[in-house]
């Protein structure tokens, strides 16, 4: 009858099978030896940051980032850190032209260390390699040889002459770096100063010499020749070393 009889349901749609997607293989990597580099900017970047940052902030890491290669393809050129900083300083010496030197051995050991304090004045990051030890530009050992020549042609003994070349380098790098540290406090003036300042009149008992001359300081020991000084240092050598005992 109209109205009573039951419709069927419609067939359900068998559902369609996808085809399994196809896996894509990985990309792969390209295996060949480290990016070639140019030594002459590896060792323009490491001088940079150096001269920038000082010596602890390089390392082969930091120099290989730079450069947008890796410290392996670094390690195809220098062995360790030592080396490469030892490339850092090859030629700087060369870039001084040597003086003219007189005949006269103990004026021309007096010129050569005043030409060595000139040279490191200029390059002041140099001093942070040097003070790692045994580091040095082959080409400023010329300096060297010349100041034990010179004290051996004084009278020295083989001896006394490497011991006057160790105060002559002492003085010169101890002055540049006391300058290079008033330097950077003038640039960046400290909110308060200690010595002299410290010392006080309340102090004068114990500190007689030191409070007597505390305000004259700082004028004091700014107002003096590097020539002068040395030329002191390497005639109390020589005398010291000649000296008939």
């Amino acid at each position: 009858m109209a109205g009573t009889e039951k419709k069927q349901a419609p067939a359900k749609k068998a559902p369609i099978k996808k085809a399994p997607a196809k896996k894509q293989a990985p990309e792969k990597r390209s295996v060949g030896r480290p990016r070639r580099l140019d030594p002459d900017a590896m060792v323009a970047t490491a001088r940079r940051i150096i001269e920038e940052e000082g010596v602890d902030a390089l390392s082969m890491r930091r120099v290989a980032k730079e450069l947008g290669s890796t410290p392996m393809a670094l390690y195809h050129y220098v062995q360790d850190k030592d080396e490469l900083l030892m490339l850092t300083l090859s030629g700087t010496a060369a870039a001084f032209p040597r003086p003219e030197l007189p005949e006269d051995p103990r004026e021309r050991l007096l010129a050569v260390a005043v030409h060595l304090h000139g040279v490191l004045a200029r390059l002041p990051w140099v001093l942070d390699i040097l003070a790692l030890g045994e580091l040095t530009d082959k080409n400023a050992l010329w300096m060297v040889e010349e100041i034990i020549d010179s004290a051996l042609a004084c009278g020295l003994s083989p001896a006394q002459a490497v011991r006057a070349y160790r105060t002559i380098w002492s003085y010169v790098y101890g002055d540049l770096v006391f300058r290079r540290a008033a330097e950077r406090r003038t640039q960046n003036p400290p909110n308060k100063r200690w010595f002299p300042e410290m010392v006080t009149e309340e102090d004068a008992a114990t500190l007689p010499r030191l409070a007597a001359i505390k305000d004259e300081w700082r004028a004091y020991a700014a107002d003096y020749e590097v020539a002068d000084e040395l030329d002191a240092i390497v005639r109390g050598l020589i005398e010291r070393g000649t000296a008939v005992g």
